[in-house]
Order: C-alpha cells, then sequence, then structure tokens
C-alpha cells in the first residue's frame, strides 16, 4: 500500500531533492568506497535512477556521481518517515524536512525496501519468488570491503549475496559478463549469477549522449565456505600444510582458464604471445616501480637478467581473458570444491583494461605471490610456503596439460615466464607496501631477493 501523503511528509519524488543531494555531499566523503577521497571538490550529480518498492512502505532511488575518470559512483538511497523507535546506525545518512514531519535519508544496501526494489528491476537468469527481506536474519551486511557494498540474502530459496557495484563504469561489469559466461559454458567452479541490474546515466562522451553499465549482481552463496586467505593463514598459523588444498586450488585455476578460453574466446587466441612485447612490458613495470622504491635500485640488474630471459624462451602461450586480481582472497574453499569470485579485476584498472586478454599464468603468478602473504601474516614455519607453493603450480600444470594441451608450452618456458610475471607482482608489492604500510615491505622484497637468487 502506497503511503498516505495526509497522515505524514511527503515522500512523492522527494529522493531527487536538492536537499537530500546536500545530506549526501555531507555523508559521502567519510565512507570507505567513496574514491576521490582528499579531491578538494564535490563530484556532480548526473542522475537519479527511481525504482519502484513493491510494498510501498519508502522511496528508492540511485543517485549517480559523474567520476572524474569516466563512469559514475552509485549511491542507493531510501526516504522513510522519520521514526523514533528506529534506531540510527551506520546506514543513517541525515533527515530532511517535509510539510508533516521529517524524513530519514538512508543508504539503501541493507534496506528491504531497496532491495525489493531492486530484485523487482533486475534482470534474472533465474527466477526469485517473493520472500519477506524484512524478516530476522533475511538480510545481512558484509564489513571491510574498499570499493563495492555487499549483503547476504541467505532465506532466498536459493540463498544469494547481492553486490552493490559503487563505482559503476560503462559497459559490462566482468563480475557479471565472465561468471555468467561461464556458467553458461558449463563451469561449476563461479556462483552463478541470478540476477543483475542496469543503468543509464547522461555521458557526453559517448556517441548518443548516454552511458549504461551493470549496477548489481545476485549470485548464488556458496554454502560453508571458508575465506581462502583467512584459511590459509589460519593454517599457517597451526602449522598445518596447505599441501593438498594448494594442489586443488592449483587444478581450479588451470580449470578456470580453460573455461574462460572457450567461454570468453579473443582473437587470435591460438597464436602464441609476442614475447618482445611482454619484455617491454615488463621492464617498464619494472623501471616505474624502482623510481618509486629505492630499495630496488641496486636489484636492477638481477630484475633485469631475469625479465630479458623471457625473450628466450621461445614460444609463450597465447594471451586470454584472466581473473586479472586473483588471491587467496578471491576463493572460496567449500567443503569438497574451491569457488572462484571477483572477476572485476584490480580495483584501479579502466573497464577496458580488466577486459584485456593477458597471460594466464599472470593469475598464477598473483596467487603464488598470496601464499607467501598467507605464511607471513600465519608465522608460518621455514618450508610451509615452499611446499604450498610447490604443490600449486604441480596441480596447475597437470589440470592444463589435461584439459587444454594447446596452450601448453614446455615446462622451462613456463618456468621461466612465471618467475618474470611473479617478479613482476612482487615489485608491484614493494611499491604498495613502501607507500602503504613500509613494516611489510619485507614480505614482498624477500620474494624479490629469492626470485632473483633463482630460489623459486
Amino acid at each position: 500500500m502506497a503511503p498516505d501523503s495526509t497522515a505524514g511528509p511527503v515522500l512523492g519524488s522527494a529522493v531527487a531533492d536538492d536537499d537530500v543531494l546536500a545530506v549526501l555531499r555531507g555523508w559521502l566523503p567519510a565512507q570507505r568506497w567513496y574514491p576521490v577521497k582528499g579531491s578538494g571538490g564535490d563530484l556532480a550529480r548526473v542522475a537519479v535512477v527511481p525504482l519502484v518498492d513493491p510494498l510501498g512502505e519508502a522511496v528508492v532511488g540511485l543517485h549517480l556521481f559523474g567520476l572524474p575518470a569516466g563512469g559514475v559512483l552509485q549511491v542507493p538511497v531510501v526516504l522513510r518517515a522519520a521514526d523514533a523507535e528506529r534506531p540510527t546506525g551506520p546506514a543513517h545518512v541525515g533527515t530532511v524536512a517535509r510539510p508533516g514531519g521529517a524524513l530519514v535519508v538512508l543508504d539503501g544496501c541493507q534496506d528491504p525496501a531497496f532491495l525489493r526494489a531492486w530484485l523487482a528491476a533486475a534482470h534474472h537468469d533465474v527466477p526469485v519468488p517473493d520472500v519477506d527481506l524484512a524478516a530476522p536474519g533475511a538480510v545481512r551486511g558484509l564489513g571491510g570491503e574498499q570499493s563495492n557494498t555487499s549483503v547476504l540474502l541467505p532465506t532466498l530459496p536459493t540463498p544469494a549475496i547481492l553486490k552493490v557495484f559503487r563505482a559503476v563504469s560503462p559497459g559490462a561489469n566482468p563480475d557479471v559478463e565472465v561468471p555468467l559466461a561461464l556458467h553458461h559454458a558449463g563451469w561449476g567452479g563461479v556462483p552463478r549469477p541470478l540476477a543483475w541490474l542496469e543503468g543509464r546515466w547522461p555521458d557526453a562522451r559517448e556517441p548518443d549522449g548516454l552511458a549504461s553499465g551493470h549496477l548489481g549482481v545476485l549470485s548464488e552463496l556458496v554454502l560453508g565456505a571458508q575465506d581462502g586467505f583467512e584459511l590459509a593463514c589460519r593454517l599457517a598459523a597451526q602449522h598445518t600444510d596447505l599441501g593438498d588444498l594448494a594442489l586443488d586450488l592449483g587444478r581450479t585455476t588451470a580449470q578456470m582458464h580453460t573455461a574462460l578460453r572457450t567461454a570468453l574466446p579473443v582473437p587470435d587466441a591460438d597464436l602464441p604471445a609476442d614475447a618482445a612485447a611482454v619484455v617491454a612490458m615488463l621492464r617498464s613495470r619494472a623501471a616505474a616501480a624502482e623510481a618509486v622504491a629505492p630499495v630496488l635500485a641496486e636489484r636492477a640488474a638481477g630484475i633485469e637478467a631475469v625479465l630479458s630471459a623471457v625473450g628466450r624462451v621461445g614460444a609463450l602461450p597465447p594471451v586470454q581473458r584472466v581473473h586479472g586480481d586473483y588471491h587467496l582472497g578471491q576463493v572460496l574453499r567449500a567443503p569438497d570444491r574451491w569457488a572462484v569470485l571477483d572477476f572485476e579485476g584490480e580495483p584501479q584498472a579502466t573497464a577496458a583494461e580488466r577486459a584485456r586478454p593477458d597471460l594466464a599464468l599472470r593469475d598464477l603468478a598473483g596467487m603464488l605471490r598470496s601464499v607467501d602473504y598467507a605464511a607471513a601474516v600465519g608465522g608460518a614455519r621455514p618450508g610451509w610456503a615452499d611446499l604450498a607453493r610447490a604443490r600449486l603450480v604441480e596441480g596447475y600444470r597437470e589440470q592444463l596439460a589435461t584439459d587444454d594441451a594447446a596452450t601448453a608450452v614446455t615446462a622451462a618456458a613456463a618456468g621461466v615466464l612465471l618467475r618474470a610475471l611473479e617478479l613482476d607482482k612482487a615489485l608491484y608489492e614493494v611499491v604498495y607496501e613502501v607507500r602503504n604500510r613500509p613494516d611489510w615491505v619485507d614480505i614482498p622484497l624477500g620474494a624479490v631477493d629469492h626470485l632473483l637468487a633463482g630460489d623459486r
């Protein structure tokens, strides 16, 4: 039933009003997913997308703010009549005055009205029956995310997780496109997308003046699963080997790459990567890292030796669609399998960069680096990481040789390339730690030294 405007504050189209915008502007800079902290200016609102709560209990809309590099920042907003008995919390943005009483402005991601409206407006790959989203336990927010907001919906007939993309780029979001393609190709190592929502907004850079992109995705929840990084750290702290789990993760990674080649083929998918171009790219990235982190300068000759060796190994594997930001925090361990999440790629990458074909071994290199971090954070005994790394690579190579022999290269060539790609990742990590966590720089710097010495 629609709210009675004579009995309380007038809702109507208030979600787009300037006073709501003013409240949002005061609240946004403190949010961890706000992408332009310290910029000294407010983002311009470019659109408000109305959504309809099927029960009519609140007004729902999506505020879209233009980002300097393109795309928009999405803020779901719910307006409700102020209720002195309803406690404020992290979703509370502010209050605006209206005839008949005040309205509470809420960040809508965990609000039942927003969730109902989102499900009603979304495209569905699997029908999602109506459930009482206001019931206790029907909605549970997840904390700790830097760039998106996710909520668990465990009481749906297929328990699910809704990810609301905060920074939205024009075009297909890989976290919708890739899992959907993998599922339709028959690979079960990724949670199935159940529904997704698209939006449009003004953009003078587009031919027709409008851009469109995915705003969020509802995916099947992996039941009984553990975060891969937390699991690895716990096993490291307990001095329990990751070996068999690492072997299975290597197999899962190779299966993912084979499925990506099938589900999302790229031009020239059977041609080897250009070794000269790969070496040039690695050299450029290494030079940039050395310029930022002086601790790498004395290692420059060794770095060059590892990178230049790639140009002498002969044929490289072809490039293909890859995960793009692959580490233990992007996988879940269910009781009997690994599941791969979050295909959005590097958070700072553009939409085009996230979809750009790359060497599949770059994903494996990222996972090897993650094993080292888990060993350091968990306080693993000597040799723990070495065993896990060896088993990870063993599982990957065995599975790839079985599933996708067309992409296989000699073990020697793969080893040289993997070493260079892991070094590239470790150099990136040195720069990150120098800038953000100086006390952690020894973790990637130690890996750099091992890779230069040929210990890895």
